[in-house]
């Protein structure tokens, strides 16, 4: 489970990378432009793509650990973050983001249950603090254009 965690975090990294990368670019883009919405746009999609991604990871773990109590509330979970994820690429993109910055928090919150043993316990134990720290800075990447309006 330890290489499992490790990949997923690089992995992870990787493609916020590209969420951190596109937040600033929208965000640096003048609010009158067009170009701005069509940025917003694009970090919006990636930022869903990511979410969908890390809901998979979350039902894959919870799938292997189906001995541990409250498994299927994980699952529900993230179901949820794979519907908002899809929904918000319908959305408008400030819409869009805004919902998107507040399902990351909404994870990272998640991440601290895991910490507190109110869901399953993750192994190995870094992996959610990792985490949690991790959808909070994607949540302030993913709000940063909204606010820089």
């Amino acid at each position: 489970m330890h290489d499992i965690s490790l990949a997923f975090s690089v992995s992870a990294l990787t493609f916020s990378c590209g969420v951190m990368w596109l937040s600033s670019q929208a965000a640096n883009i003048e609010a009158s432009n067009p170009n701005r919405l069509i940025a917003e746009l694009r970090l919006a999609q990636y930022a869903a793509l990511l979410m969908v991604l890390t809901a998979g990871v979350y039902i894959g773990l919870a799938l292997g650990q189906e001995q541990q109590p409250r498994f299927e509330l994980e699952i529900a979970f993230s179901t949820g973050f794979i519907l908002l994820a899809t929904l918000s690429t319908t959305w408008v993109p400030k819409k869009a983001l805004t919902g998107l910055a507040l399902a990351w928090i909404f994870h990272a919150i998640i991440d601290l249950g895991h910490i507190a043993e109110v869901l399953s316990i993750m192994r190995p134990s870094w992996y959610s603090t990792t985490c949690a720290i991790h959808n909070v800075v994607l949540a302030g990447f993913c709000y940063l254009p909204i606010w820089r309006r």
